[in-house]
C-alpha cells in the first residue's frame, strides 16, 4: 500500500478527536475562550445532552470583525506570539485548536461584536468550511452556537452515552469553572430548564454549597494560604505555591476520590500525586476505603509549570513536584490540626462522643463480652450444625482438624453431609446458582483472622486465606441476583420518606438508572426539580444511613469501574454489593467468620468477587512441608 498525505478535511477530523471527545469537551473549550476574553457572565445552553445544541453566550471583549473568520483556522490564537510565550502561559487556552476542531465536526454559528466596534459579525461554518458571513447588530461579546455535534463522524456519535449522562458531564464541567472562578457568574440551561447558576460573589464557599449542597457546605473548613516552601530552589513568594480552598471535616467522606478537586492558576487539573497528598493529610482520621472532600486552589508562577502536555489541558507537569506536594499536604494538615484534632486516646480507649456508647461499652465489659462489629447475614443461612462443634473448658469453640490423609475426613460421611451447604437452584437462562451434587468450594475450618481483613482457615489442601470483603461481595451478589430472578430484591422501607437533593451532578444518573435502581431495591420517586423521595432501600445495606447508601451507589455508578456484568441491572447490583459488604479492617467474631465461610461455600462462583478479584488464596500442605524442610 502506497504512502499518501491525508486531505486537510480528514486530518482535521482526526485532530478534532483529541480536543473534542464529547459535548462536555466542546463546552469546556468554548467557556475557556469566554473567560480568556474577560467575560464575567457566561451562559451555557444545551439540548439533548449537547448532541443537538450547545450555545455559549458571554459578555467579553468580543472578536474584531476582520479577525472573526481567522478564528476558525487551525492554530490561530491571540494568546501566543512566540515560542517563548510557552514558558509562562497565563491563559486557559493557547493552542488555537478549539474553534477549528469543533467546526470540523459540527455546524457552528458565531455572532460576535468587539467592544470598540459598532457592528458585530455573523459567521456560519459547517464541517470546517465557511458557509457565509455578514454584518450583524449585537451587544458586545460573543455567542457560539454548535449544532448537531459529530454529525459527520458517526463512529464518534455512536459512542456517546445517553443524553442524561452527557448532560451530567456538562453540568460537572460548568461547575468546575464556577469553582475556579467564583467571582464570575455562570448559568447552565439544559433542555429549557435552569439546572445550575452561581452567584458570582467571589466566595468559593457559595459555589460549593450550590454544587454539593448545604449539608456538605456546613462540614467544610477553610484552607489558608500555604507558607513559602523552602523546597523551591529559587526563593520568592511569587514562585512558592499558595494553597487556598476548602476541605471537609473527617466526618465527611466519600468512597472514591472524585470529589478531591484541584485548580492550578484557575485551571481544573487532574493529578494523582496531589490527591495522594490530601489523603495522606487525613491519615488516621478516615476509615480505610474512605476519601475526603476537597476543593483546593493552587497559585504558582506559570514559569514553574508546563500545561502543554495534552490537547485537553487537564494534565500538567511541575518543575518542583515535591514542593507542590508538600505545600498541599502541609496546608491541609494545618487546617485539620486546627479545626479537626485527632480523637483523644485515653487509658480506657478512644474518647467517643456517640450517645450511650460509654454506658453500652461498660455494660458489655462487665458481662465479659467484647464490642465487635458485625454484618447482617440471612437467618436461614446462619445456622451452624451444633454437632460439628465442641466447647473447650476455656469457652473457645473447637472444630475437628483435617487429617494428613484427606480420606480420613471422608470416613465420616454423616458429619460432612450435615455441614455441607446446599446451593440454591435457579433457572439456567439467568446463569444463577443451580443445585449441585458436590460443593464447588472445599469445607473449611476457620482458625482466626489476620489483619482484621483476611480469614485464616484450614482445608483439605492446606491453609486458606479468605478476603472477607471480596467473599461477602460474592455472597451478597448471588443473593441479590437470586432475589431478582425470584421476583424482587428484599427492601427495607423507611418510616418517613427521605428527601434526597440529587443536585445537578447526580440528577442525570438518577434519571438514567431509575429503573435499574428500582429493580435493585431502591424505592425512589421524583419530587420536583432535582429532589427525589427515597421510600425504601435494599435490605443488604442494613443500618447504613439511607442518604449515604444512595450517595455511595451513585458514586459507584459515576466512577464506572464497578460497572461489570452483561446488564445494567447486574452492574448496579455489583455496585451495591461492593458498598454493602463488610470492609477490610473490620474485626469479626469467630462465629461471624464461620457463617461467612459457610455462605461462601454455598455460592455458585465462590472463587472471585463480582469484579473478578479472588476471594481466597491457598498455601498447600506440600508448599509448607517444603518451606520447613520436611520434603526435599
Amino acid at each position: 500500500m502506497s504512502i499518501r498525505v491525508l486531505s486537510p478535511e480528514v486530518a482535521s477530523r482526526i485532530a478534532a478527536g483529541e480536543v473534542v471527545e464529547r459535548p462536555a469537551s466542546a463546552v469546556k473549550e468554548l467557556v475557556e475562550n469566554s473567560l480568556d476574553a474577560g467575560a464575567d457572565e457566561i451562559r451555557v445552553e444545551v439540548q439533548e445532552g449537547g448532541r443537538r445544541l450547545v450555545r455559549v453566550v458571554d459578555n467579553g471583549v468580543g472578536i474584531p470583525a476582520d479577525e472573526a473568520a481567522l478564528a476558525f483556522e487551525r492554530h490561530a490564537t491571540s494568546k501566543l506570539r512566540s515560542a517563548d510565550d510557552l514558558e509562562h502561559i497565563a491563559t486557559l487556552g493557547f493552542r488555537g485548536e478549539a474553534l477549528a476542531s469543533i467546526a470540523s465536526v459540527a455546524q457552528v454559528t458565531l455572532l460576535t461584536r468587539h467592544v470598540d466596534e459598532a457592528v458585530g459579525r455573523l459567521l456560519r461554518v459547517e464541517g470546517g468550511h465557511l458557509v457565509s458571513q455578514e454584518g450583524k447588530g449585537a451587544p458586545p461579546g460573543t455567542v457560539v452556537t454548535v449544532e448537531n455535534l459529530f454529525y459527520n463522524v458517526p463512529a464518534r456519535l455512536k459512542f456517546l452515552r445517553q443524553p442524561a449522562t452527557e448532560a451530567g458531564r456538562i453540568v460537572e464541567t460548568v461547575q468546575r469553572f464556577a469553582m475556579a472562578f467564583p467571582e464570575r457568574r455562570f448559568s447552565l440551561v439544559s433542555d429549557g430548564r435552569l439546572v445550575f447558576q452561581s452567584t458570582g460573589s467571589g466566595r468559593l464557599h457559595d459555589v460549593l454549597v450550590k454544587v454539593w449542597g448545604l449539608d456538605v457546605g456546613r462540614q467544610l473548613i477553610s484552607v489558608g494560604a500555604a507558607e513559602e516552601d523552602e523546597g523551591f530552589s529559587r526563593p520568592g513568594l511569587a514562585e512558592a505555591p499558595r494553597v487556598t480552598g476548602f476541605v471537609g471535616l473527617p466526618t465527611l467522606s466519600r468512597s472514591n476520590r472524585n470529589q478531591i478537586l484541584f485548580f492550578l492558576n484557575h485551571r481544573a487539573i487532574q493529578d494523582r500525586s496531589l490527591a495522594f497528598a490530601v489523603s495522606e493529610a487525613y491519615r488516621n482520621r478516615l476509615m480505610v476505603g474512605r476519601y475526603p472532600v476537597a476543593a483546593l486552589l493552587i497559585e504558582l508562577d506559570p514559569a514553574l509549570v508546563d500545561v502543554n502536555v495534552h490537547p485537553a489541558k487537564a494534565e500538567v507537569r511541575f518543575r518542583e513536584e515535591r514542593a507542590v506536594f508538600r505545600a498541599v499536604q502541609k496546608a491541609v494538615q494545618a487546617t485539620l490540626a486546627e479545626h479537626a484534632p485527632v480523637p483523644e486516646l485515653r487509658s480506657d480507649g478512644l474518647s467517643w462522643s456517640m450517645p450511650g456508647w460509654a454506658e453500652r461499652r461498660e455494660a458489655l465489659l462487665a458481662a465479659g463480652q467484647s464490642m465487635q462489629p458485625s454484618f447482617a447475614l440471612p437467618r436461614e443461612q446462619s445456622t451452624v450444625n451444633s454437632q460439628q462443634w465442641s466447647v473447650a473448658t476455656d469457652g473457645s469453640s473447637q472444630e475437628p482438624s483435617w487429617r494428613d490423609n484427606p480420606a480420613v475426613a471422608s470416613s465420616q460421611p454423616d458429619a460432612i453431609e450435615e455441614s455441607t451447604p446446599t446451593p440454591a437452584s435457579v433457572d439456567s437462562s439467568t446463569n444463577l446458582p443451580i443445585s449441585q451434587s458436590t460443593p464447588a468450594f472445599p469445607i473449611l475450618r476457620v482458625v482466626g483472622q489476620m489483619g482484621a481483613t483476611y480469614i485464616v482457615a484450614e482445608g483439605p489442601e492446606g491453609m486458606y486465606l479468605v478476603d472477607q470483603h471480596a467473599a461477602h461481595e460474592r455472597i451478597l451478589f448471588e443473593q441479590m441476583l437470586g432475589q431478582q430472578a425470584a421476583g424482587g430484591v428484599a427492601q427495607q422501607a423507611l418510616l418517613e420518606p427521605l428527601a434526597f437533593e440529587a443536585g445537578s451532578s447526580y440528577s442525570g444518573l438518577l434519571a438514567e438508572y431509575a429503573e435499574a435502581l428500582a429493580a435493585a431495591g431502591f424505592g425512589l420517586e421524583p419530587f420536583g426539580g432535582d429532589t427525589w423521595l427515597v421510600r425504601a432501600m435494599p435490605a443488604v445495606y442494613g443500618s447504613v444511613d439511607p442518604r449515604r447508601a444512595l450517595e455511595e451507589t451513585l458514586e459507584g455508578i459515576a466512577d464506572g469501574r464497578d460497572l461489570v456484568g452483561e446488564s445494567k441491572e447486574a452492574a448496579l447490583v455489583a455496585v451495591i454489593c461492593k458498598r454493602a459488604a463488610i470492609k477490610g479492617g473490620q474485626a469479626l467474631g469467630l462465629e461471624e467468620m464461620r457463617q461467612l465461610v459457610r455462605q461462601l461455600e454455598a455460592c455458585q462462583s465462590p472463587g472471585s468477587c463480582p469484579h473478578g478479584r479472588p476471594t481466597m488464596l491457598v498455601l498447600s500442605r506440600m508448599q509448607l512441608e517444603k518451606e520447613f524442610g520436611r520434603r526435599g
